[in-house]
């Protein structure tokens, strides 16, 4: 679609906005959000005409990118059937999308409990393994995110929980792995991953077994910054939970749904199942909020004659459902994980890597699928971040003005701290992706001038 300029509706826009929403994440006089008049695909453009290839994904949840025709024609579908229902009852289209879901969860993940988003699927997941277990404390990684809501912040590990910590949430940290920044003093990922074990070990044993509901982890973190983990990472981890009876929780709220190249990031390592595992975003594209938490069987059978103490009032709410199911039929008929995959592998990641060999302000390229971030750094041989840790003002400057350079290119980048993130949608194009790659070439030129 060709964006059409109407820029006194959107001045209306931007008023109402600025005078009635409360913003996420900011303070509020101190934000000018843009005014967005359409989206279609991979692209989103302004009141103003100005239209951006969006490699954020929304927040990395338009899997199959914005306004899907079969998705959208789902929704209205349901919408004229039934437009909700309360989640005590069996309602087809739920019925439907938990059977679909668990049919491409690893292992025995074959109960589904639906959620309104991510956060709260984090939030019953760990109610879950604390009541299996009977247990208190979960553990949780540095350089992780899990959510807004009151459990889910305090399990993050990144300076997004510092104004809701009170340390009293039974949440105990500790480092996973990431061989660039390693805090093991690793050579290499075998290193790497032997002394984060063990080093996760450690701390289950000095917290004691015996207080340890959980461990949860994300497959591959978000926002954090992407950092796949080494092989046999994971295996271990699932290795120390079943010897000390802890429950293993993935989160697969960002990762999943094809973003990784595999319906699932779990699917990149052979044989390692979690008991829970939390799902969200790209589950329908985020054209209805859904979310949820695969179950195990032995958890599963835990509240097969005890009340599950927990529960929400949109819970597989129909819409949301519908769109779950036609979200999946898309994936599987378009091809759609295959392209994340495809693309990542043969364009994708080799042209990061081509923009790494060009910019000295790149100082690590990583990633799977549609799931990339470049690391900014002032210089390559001492890993000086571009911007320092939690950086705002003028500390954060660098990585504004690359943000605003990819903004004047037509590229919509994520941004966060030293990092951008590169996840457009699932569905991009080879065009989209080399246009995207491009825009990123000319823009990593305003990180370049501050390199020392």
């Amino acid at each position: 679609m060709t964006p059409q300029p109407n820029p006194q509706v959107g001045a209306a826009v931007k008023a109402a906005d600025r005078a009635h929403v409360f913003h996420s994440w900011s303070a509020q006089e101190l934000i000018d959000p843009p005014a967005i008049a359409g989206a279609e695909g991979s692209y989103f453009w302004d009141y103003d005409g100005n239209r951006y290839l969006d490699f954020t994904s929304g927040l990395v949840y338009t899997n199959i990118g914005y306004q899907h025709p079969k998705v959208v024609a789902a929704i209205q579908e349901q919408a004229a059937t039934m437009t909700t229902f309360a989640p005590a009852y069996a309602v087809e289209a739920r019925s439907e999308a938990a059977r679909l879901i668990a049919g491409r969860t690893p292992g025995d993940l074959d109960k589904i409990f639906f959620t309104n988003g991510g956060a709260d699927a984090v939030e019953h997941a760990v109610r879950m393994a604390r009541l299996h277990t009977g247990r208190a404390k979960v553990l949780s990684a540095y350089r992780s995110y899990h959510g807004g809501t009151q459990q889910a912040i305090n399990l993050t590990g990144d300076p997004r929980r510092w104004a809701s910590d009170t340390g009293a949430a039974g949440v105990v940290r500790f480092w996973a792995p990431f061989l660039y920044r390693s805090r093991f003093y690793a050579e290499n990922e075998r290193q790497e991953c032997e002394r984060a074990l063990q080093h996760l070990e450690e701390t289950i044993v000095f917290e004691g077994p015996q207080t340890v509901a959980a461990i949860i982890l994300e497959t591959v973190p978000g926002t954090a910054g992407i950092m796949t983990p080494p092989p046999g990472y994971l295996a271990g981890v699932r290795d120390i939970c079943d010897r000390y009876g802890i429950v293993f929780i993935l989160d697969e709220v960002m990762a999943g749904f094809g973003r990784t190249g595999k319906w699932f990031a779990v699917d990149h390592f052979e044989g390692v199942v979690p008991d829970l595992m939390t799902f969200a975003k790209g589950v329908n594209s985020g054209y209805v909020p859904l979310g949820g938490v695969a179950i195990s069987g032995a958890i599963a059978e835990t509240f097969a004659r005890r009340p599950y103490p927990g529960g929400l009032t949109y819970s597989g709410h129909p819409l949301a459902c519908a769109a779950a199911v036609a979200t999946i039929h898309v994936m599987e008929d378009e091809g759609v994980i295959d392209n994340a995959a495809r693309l990542g592998a043969e364009l994708i990641g080799p042209g990061l890597a081509g923009l790494a060999e060009r910019h000295p302000s790149v100082g690590e390229v990583r990633g799977l699928g549609m799931f990339w971030a470049l690391e900014l750094v002032r210089n390559r041989e001492t890993r000086e971040p571009l911007v320092p840790y939690n950086a705002t003002g003028e500390a954060n400057a660098p990585m504004a003005a690359f943000g605003a350079a990819a903004k004047k290119n037509g590229l919509w980048p994520f941004i966060n701290m030293n990092r951008t993130h590169v996840v457009p949608p699932c569905t991009i194009t080879e065009a989209e992706a080399k246009e995207g790659l491009a825009a990123l070439d000319e823009a990593l030129s305003a990180a370049d001038a501050y390199v020392a």
